[in-house]
């Protein structure tokens, strides 16, 4: 579900901002079919692991796993807004998924409570990483999604609300996560211990900051100072990942350190694309930060495009070998 945010994320944050003076209806349809289809081959596998009685083993059984559910509410919500969008004319259709995604996003943040209790109950605190912020993500990606489908008809107390419930999560599993590096970093382990997910520290920011300008429920200053700090946070754990490869490829080497895949690395191209689309959308051509934005905008597009096909190459590496690898275990217990 992380790579459905990362596609959905590029299609509709990144290449139709950028290509917007063009014609780029086709192709926005073609990219939102194709993020649509892996959203519901994913959901399929959910369905699977509720059959084989998997689903809690895989996705609850570990309190800090738990809220990796909150990919499922944010792709819903970039799904429904790619259809939309893109294919209007199954508007009511995903109004009615809209509701569902609402309902699932409030079990979510109860079962994120539950967790964040049993993280502290089980001692875990040394163990969070950034994919604690997907309570923020999938809180500001329904009050992208409410705004998106009913649009004006969304209360403004709906809105403001939902933004300071994501702010309140962001600002404790922040918290948690800083905690854990900061009262370690003397003994830390950067290559093994720093998480992908760690990213989403940046991202959480930018996609509060998107929801803000959409919902209009703040002003140009707080759009302006939101954007800073995603700025700030971004450039700080983007050296810390930048450290971390160069430590990595020390030691590993190129190949082992850099051509792998983790299906984390999905996490890092949505919070790029959510940086841009916040970048985006926040450029006004006045300010002292204006030319730092007009290069986000001019340069990031190609960085996010790259990075995208990148990753797609090392997941079709990684399935690959792993169906090597199944074919020749199957061959081995048959030998036997």
């Amino acid at each position: 579900m992380a790579a459905v945010m990362a596609v959905g994320i590029i299609t509709q944050g990144v290449f139709t901002n950028y290509f917007s003076f063009v014609d780029t209806n086709i192709f926005g349809k073609l990219l939102s079919a194709f993020t649509i289809s892996l959203w519901a081959s994913f959901l399929f596998s959910l369905v699977l692991a509720f059959r084989d009685r998997q689903f809690i083993n895989i996705h609850y059984d570990n309190p800090i796993n738990r809220f990796g559910i909150g990919t499922w509410v944010a792709s819903t919500s970039v799904c429904s807004i790619l259809i939309s969008n893109n294919f209007p004319e199954r508007l009511q259709l995903v109004k009615y998924v809209t509701i569902l995604n609402v309902i699932l996003w409030m079990t979510y943040i109860i079962i994120s409570i539950i967790a964040l209790r049993d993280i502290h109950r089980l001692e875990l605190t040394n163990k969070v990483h950034g994919i604690l912020l997907l309570t923020t993500v999938s809180t500001q990606s329904i009050v992208l999604l409410l705004n998106t489908v009913f649009k004006e008809k969304v209360a403004f107390y709906i809105n403001i609300s939902l933004l300071l419930v994501g702010t309140l999560f962001y600002i404790i599993c922040a918290i948690l996560i800083l905690n854990r590096y900061l009262k370690s970093y003397k003994s830390l382990n950067i290559e093994d211990e720093w998480q992908n997910t760690n990213c989403i520290l940046h991202g959480a920011v930018s996609i509060t900051g998107l929801a803000c300008i959409l919902s209009n429920a703040f002003d140009d200053l707080m759009i302006t100072l939101l954007w800073v700090i995603a700025a700030s946070v971004f450039l700080v754990v983007e050296l810390v990942e930048i450290y971390r490869l160069f430590k990595r490829i020390k030691r590993f080497g190129i190949w082992d350190g850099l051509f792998i895949y983790d299906v984390t690395q999905w996490s890092r191209i949505f919070t790029f694309g959510m940086f841009y689309a916040l970048t985006f959308r926040s450029y006004t051509g006045v300010g002292s930060y204006s030319q730092v934005q007009k290069l986000v905008i001019s340069v990031g597009v190609w960085v996010i495009l790259l990075l995208i096909i990148f990753e797609f190459i090392l997941s079709i590496r990684g399935i690959i070998n792993l169906s090597v690898k199944d074919t020749r275990q199957s061959k081995k217990v048959v030998d036997r």
